[in-house]
Order: structure tokens, then C-alpha cells, then sequence
């Protein structure tokens, strides 16, 4: 079985911490939901948080391949990477929520002269939790909705693909995205909403994470939450939120 080669290793800055005791996520347990939140995962290739219970460190892998007719799938970790015997929680987001499940195995054998690989059965149980506490609206195509600042001496202008009063989610080319990463602050970010709403604000990335797009080709998608936001400030957004709403309600 080849390694996969789309993209590098996942970084240990994308690592998705598991849900919280007091979440309140939503069960998954129809085997074909399951197969199809996992080769959903094995095609974007995206990262992949193992916690293994014996240690709590977490281990960086991604899903190589799914079958659902035996129904197994194959881990991919990073080169060197290990599963102590025992069992693991798998965390990582899916489309806008977060994925989780756990799978309990004596001894992790991987592939045979593939040590990086390692077959595993389809959890009974997955559970997922909506990553967003307010509602979004994606931006309009061919209108001016941005985000400008300054990190480390070097100027950024990004595009904004969504926006809510809890955060806004933007994306730019792989090249582009040097220096962002989970858990970094944008301090006095620019958002330019629409022709009338410039909105000035602090910002903390939440999820970093690589994709292809069909029409622009290679894109990372950035997710980003408000941070201090005054009361006036939050009022300007809802008014823009109101107005692009209303926008899309007359069309």
C-alpha cells in the first residue's frame, strides 16, 4: 500500500483537543454514517488527533483509506509515530464540527513492512459537536469581504468566506499562511464587511486546516473566534449580518 503524498505530515499545531466532560455532542451510530464521516476524512486527508489513555500525549496521524464492507479502515501516522497497546480517542473536525470516537486495541499491529499504517476497526459509536455557538452566513461572490493585519513586521489580506458574531472563517493560498496557526492571536484585525461596515477587532485561530477547491485549487481555511469585542462593535456585526440576510431573502 503506497503512502500518501498530497500533503505533508500533519503538524502538531493542528492537533484538536477532545471534547470536554461537559459537551453535549450527538451520537453517530449507523455504520454507514460512520463509513461516511471517515472517507470523508481519507479524501481531504485532513488531520487526525490520536489521545492514547495510557499517556494523553497526543499522536499526529491522518486516515489513509477506508472499506466499509469488512468494515475497517487504515491509520497513517506520522513517520516514527506510535499507539501504545490500549485504547485511543480520535479527535478531529469534520466539516464544521468537531468528530470524536474511541477504539480500545491490545496491540496496534501495523501493516506488514509498513510500520506507519495501521488497520483498525470502524468504531460502534462516533459522536460530533457543532463547533459554532452562532449561526453564519458565507460572504457573496464578486463583493468585498476581508481581513487586514500586520503579524510579525509582515502584512496580511485575507479573504473572508463566512462571518457570525462569534467568529469569522477565511481562506488564502497555501503560500499565504505562513505563521498561522492554532492558538495564535490577530491583534487590531481589519474586517472590511460588504461597502458600508468596517469592523476593527482581536481575533484567536481555532482550526487550521488544508483543502483543494475546485476552482482556486489549494486553499487553507482559517477559522478564527472574536476575542474582547465591545458591545458597539458586536452591534455593527449584527447589523451587517442583518443586512447580508436580508440581501439574500429579496434575491
Amino acid at each position: 500500500m503506497p503512502i500518501d503524498t498530497r500533503k505533508g505530515p500533519p503538524r502538531i499545531e493542528e492537533a484538536v483537543e477532545p471534547m470536554l466532560g461537559n459537551a453535549q455532542p450527538h451520537d453517530i451510530v449507523d455504520p454507514e454514517a460512520i463509513a461516511d464521516a471517515l472517507s470523508q476524512l481519507a479524501e481531504r486527508g485532513d488531520a487526525v488527533s490520536v489521545y492514547p489513555e495510557s499517556t494523553r500525549e497526543v499522536v499526529m496521524a491522518r486516515i489513509l483509506s477506508v472499506d466499509p464492507e469488512l468494515p475497517h479502515f487504515v491509520i497513517q501516522l506520522n513517520e516514527g509515530g506510535e499507539l501504545p497497546p490500549g485504547e485511543c480517542t480520535f479527535v478531529c473536525w469534520l466539516n464544521n464540527a468537531k468528530f470524536q470516537f474511541r477504539l480500545n486495541d491490545p496491540h496496534w499491529n501495523a501493516l506488514p513492512e509498513h510500520p506507519t499504517l495501521i488497520p483498525a476497526q470502524f468504531p460502534e459509536r462516533a459522536q460530533v459537536l457543532n463547533r459554532r455557538s452562532a449561526p453564519r452566513l458565507e460572504t457573496p461572490l464578486g463583493t468585498y469581504y476581508t481581513a487586514s493585519f500586520v503579524l510579525n513586521g509582515k502584512p496580511f489580506e485575507l479573504q473572508l468566506y463566512d462571518f457570525s458574531v462569534g467568529g469569522v472563517g477565511m481562506r488564502c493560498a497555501p503560500r499565504e499562511a505562513q505563521g498561522l496557526h492554532v492558538g495564535r492571536r490577530l491583534q487590531r484585525v481589519r474586517l472590511e464587511l460588504g461597502q458600508d461596515t468596517v469592523v476593527i477587532c482581536d481575533l484567536d485561530i481555532r482550526l487550521v486546516r488544508q483543502y483543494r477547491s475546485f476552482l482556486l485549487g489549494e486553499q487553507v481555511q482559517i477559522g478564527c473566534q472574536f476575542q474582547n469585542m465591545p458591545a458597539n462593535t458586536q452591534e455593527q456585526l449584527r447589523k451587517a449580518l442583518d443586512q447580508l440576510n436580508a440581501t439574500r431573502i429579496t434575491r
